[in-house]
């Protein structure tokens, strides 16, 4: 598809089911790409099978699935159709492993098929989905079910997703596909592999699959021109975050500096050299910082195709943050006071994190504190090799005992939150522990004044077609 075919407004896909269908499908159908998040997709399916699925959609997509036996299991296991009691745990299903069972993988499988069908059914607009190359586990069963489902584009951040490509070649064509894990301490040519067969989910060959789109979100130009070279397939366009996006950012280049709360300081080396880039060839879209219609306007006038918008997006009526939550933000951003925080040891995985002070959220260092450490979703896990030469799996959030007898430091404990347990929460999905129910925790970029004028009349909610007007109002 040619650059001025492209939408000019990229929907963020954010979170852990923020960037749910209902918001894609709005978005997708106002002719710009509508983005699901298919980070956590597999637990956040059976969470709300457990919790009722209310109007019945999550069953109606897996009913139109390739795979009904596999689909009919999952409802048989999961569905609870007055949903759960009060102060019933959900059912957890094991983490992923390397060796992960047919059902297990099933469940990664069919989780992206009815996200990014419920968003596109019925409906000629562009859906994407939205994935972290770090959590590589279950990426190519998510990525093959959404294929199914007839995704249109692919969007990897978080990592440098050179292998994906390929992979969405092989899977359009029902073929075995693998990656590499990174695992710690371990040259990169001893790295494992994960591997995906489509045929072991009884796959029909015959059908023809679309091959989706491939945009890679970046950091830097020098990535970009990297991606462009040595990329395993080809890339049809970049999604360039710059320091101010929310979620995880890539970190500062060069030696470590911090401000005064002690926020990551990022410099001219970050900054991304616009000309560079579009020598490239490629069309991409700035995000980070330029959700107004000034932002969409900078853009385009350096060449951009448009802009990904997210936090505009994450507090919208659509999508899935827990109303509480979008309630208590919107009024902050009313009283011009909203507050977030980079924090630059908060993520498990290492990359700065973006944290909006809420109260009763894992924003609060005391509800931290007061959170008995626990990991039993494992998505953010590092690999690593133990004794005897096998791999296993430590979260920097997890007991630190557990840590440390795996190998890790104590020191790389300190601060880490629980992000897989904190963003189920925020979407609606938060697990009971032995202590409680777990608390939420909120992301955003920097630039939430942007929401003002969103905000500024009656009570402060809005939907997404309206950030969409108010985005494009006069820069095209």
């Amino acid at each position: 598809m040619e650059q001025s075919k492209w939408p000019t407004i990229i929907q963020g896909g954010m979170g852990v089911a923020i960037s749910t269908w209902p918001l894609a499908r709005v978005v997708s159908q106002a002719g710009h790409l509508g983005v699901v998040s298919g980070t956590g997709i597999d637990t956040v399916l059976v969470r709300r099978l457990q919790d009722g699925d209310p109007h019945g959609h999550v069953r109606r997509a897996l009913k139109a699935s390739p795979w009904p036996d596999l689909a009919q299991s999952v409802v048989q296991r999961f569905f609870r159709r007055e949903g759960r009691a009060s102060g019933q745990p959900y059912a957890r299903v094991p983490k992923w492993s390397l060796d992960a069972s047919r059902p297990r993988v099933s469940l990664g499988m069919l989780g992206g098929f009815v996200e990014v069908w419920l968003a596109k059914i019925g409906q000629p607009g562009l859906v994407g989905i939205n994935l972290m190359t770090k959590i590589a586990l279950p990426n190519l069963a998510v990525l093959y079910g959404a294929i199914q489902a007839g995704v249109d584009v692919v969007l990897m951040g978080a990592g440098i997703p050179r292998e994906i490509p390929g992979v969405l070649d092989s899977l359009s064509q029902h073929a075995p596909t693998q990656m590499h894990l990174d695992v710690a301490g371990m040259p990169s040519r001893d790295f494992p592999w994960v591997k995906f067969d489509p045929q072991d989910f009884d796959s029909v060959a015959s059908t023809t699959l679309k091959r989706p789109a491939f945009f890679p979100i970046i950091a830097s130009h020098s990535l970009a021109t990297m991606l462009s070279k040595k990329a395993n397939g080809s890339i049809e366009g970049f999604v360039v975050e710059g320091p101010m996006a929310g979620g995880h950012n890539a970190p500062p280049r060069g030696p470590k500096q911090f401000d005064e709360a002690g926020q990551p300081i990022y410099g001219p080396r970050d900054e991304v050299d616009w000309e560079e880039l579009a020598a490239l060839g490629y069309p991409f879209w700035m995000a980070g910082g330029l959700g107004t219609p000034r932002g969409l306007k900078y853009a385009l006038d350096h060449h951009a195709a448009g802009i990904q918008v997210g936090s505009l997006f994450a507090f919208c009526r659509e999508s899935g943050l827990n109303p509480r939550l979008k309630d208590q933000v919107i009024q902050t951003v009313r009283a011009e006071h909203p507050q977030v925080y980079t924090d630059p040891i908060g993520s498990p995985t290492g990359f700065p994190f973006k944290v909006v002070q809420v109260a009763h959220t894992l924003s609060d260092p005391s509800l931290y504190a007061a959170r008995e450490r626990i990991c039993d979703l494992g998505y953010l896990r590092e690999a690593y090799r133990d004794a005897a030469g096998r791999i296993q799996f430590r979260c920097a959030a997890e007991p630190i005992a557990t840590y440390v007898r795996k190998g890790g430091s104590v020191e790389d404990t300190v601060g880490r939150k629980c992000l897989c347990n904190g963003l189920m929460a925020s979407a609606g999905f938060a697990q009971i522990q032995r202590l409680g129910e777990e608390l939420g925790i909120v992301t955003s970029g920097d630039a939430m004044d942007a929401m003002r004028p969103l905000v500024s009349r009656g009570d402060g909610h809005y939907r997404a077609k309206e950030v969409l007007d108010y985005l494009i109002q006069d820069s095209l």
